[in-house]
């Protein structure tokens, strides 16, 4: 009986430490560290570059201002009178923010009917996926983390009708994923475990 209770406190012990698949990496402003911590994110970023063409520092940049890395990411929910909840901002969820109807779109695309959106290897492939057609749709640079944050932001449709233009605050969100891709390249260059 002894044993049981000790199996027991040891499993509770080990899970209160654990965090969870979905939680974030420590350390979002180094990519090694990030990788290191995550291999699992390393081999999903390649895989989306093999098959869609979109490098690793374009998705990582993409995924940090989307979700902060956290799998079960969600939009806010929304108050009437200001503490009523009347539901989210919108359907998107997960590591790559996929709205309900994008993500439909893609399984049906790639049949890929399983892939769920907390679950890094499949953000990854629909975030590929989305890119590889903001290039085919639009022009953009499967490179250029700046304007292919704009259209996934705002849609194939949006992003070639300008609509980003009159948002300022998206502008600059759009600096910072261009940045932040920069930098998480650079520091990509000098992982041990990135070669």
């Amino acid at each position: 009986m002894s044993r049981l209770i000790s199996a027991l406190v040891l499993l509770m012990a080990v899970a209160s430490c654990g965090g969870g698949h979905k939680a974030p990496p420590r350390n979002l402003d180094n990519a090694c560290s990030i990788i290191q911590q995550r291999p699992e994110y390393l081999k999903a970023f390649r895989a989306t570059q093999r098959r869609w063409g979109v490098p690793v520092h374009v998705q990582m940049a993409t995924i940090y201002h989307e979700s902060r890395f956290r799998g079960d990411a969600r939009t806010p929910h929304q108050y009437l009178l200001g503490v009523i909840p009347v539901g989210r901002q919108s359907s998107a969820y997960g590591y790559s923010q996929a709205l309900d109807g994008t993500w439909d779109d893609y399984r049906r695309d790639t049949g890929r009917r399983r892939a769920k959106r907390d679950r890094i290897s499949d953000a990854a492939d629909f975030m590929g996926w989305y890119m590889r057609k903001s290039l085919e749709k639009n022009g953009i640079p499967l490179y250029d983390a700046r304007n292919q944050y704009l259209a996934y932001h705002e849609g194939h449709t949006g992003y070639s009708r300008g609509s980003y233009r009159s948002k300022a605050w998206l502008m600059r969100v759009a600096g910072q994923v261009e940045a932040r891709a920069q930098a998480y390249q650079a520091q990509l260059a000098t992982c041990r475990k990135f070669r």
